[in-house]
């Protein structure tokens, strides 16, 4: 006779996923820390930073951070997630323009919100519904994220500041908060 085996999760969460609820959302950016997660695709740090020059013009956001995932297509690790928590008051991370990196940057944007720290992900249009798949994977189907227009890895300064410029309203209404 043999033993039940144990069945994994291929995704590589756990009993979080059971949680869909967002992180309270700030009244006003006045002050307040901003991590910057990039995934590592190209151009990822360039969007974060036209969307940060966007908030400077819009808002009085606080400092920024810049914040590095090692890879891509997984969420990012349990370390890196506790330090930009601890350090940062919202969050945005970015970009997802492909099945496994949109997929992993809903995951990223979930596990803030469920770390209590409110977080915009950013994915590109031409993977949205992986992205919508993961929210559902993770529990949250109603997790709402934000699809640019594809491509990004591609662009010049010019076409990422024109994605910034379209996604920020977005950015500031997903926080909560009014420009």
């Amino acid at each position: 006779m043999t033993g039940r085996e144990m069945l994994l999760d291929p995704t590589g969460m756990d009993e979080r996923t059971a949680d869909g609820t967002l992180a309270p959302r700030p009244v006003t950016l006045r002050g307040l820390t901003i991590g910057l997660l990039d995934n590592t695709k190209p151009n990822a740090t360039a969007l974060l930073r036209a969307i940060e020059a966007q908030l400077r013009q819009r808002t009085e956001i606080g400092e920024t951070r810049l914040y590095t995932k090692d890879y891509f297509g997984t969420p990012v690790k349990d370390e890196l997630l506790t330090q930009i928590a601890a350090e940062c008051d919202v969050v945005i991370t970015a970009v997802g323009d492909c099945g496994s990196c949109s997929a992993a940057t809903v995951a990223d944007g979930i596990l803030f919100e469920r770390e209590g720290v409110p977080a915009v992900s950013i994915v590109s249009d031409s993977f949205f519904m992986s992205g919508r798949a993961m929210a559902k994977v993770q529990g949250f189907p109603g997790f709402e994220f934000l699809a640019a227009a594809h491509p990004v890895a591609s662009l010049d300064d010019d076409g990422l500041r024109q994605r910034a410029e379209t996604l920020t309203p977005d950015v500031l209404r997903v926080l909560g908060v009014e420009a």
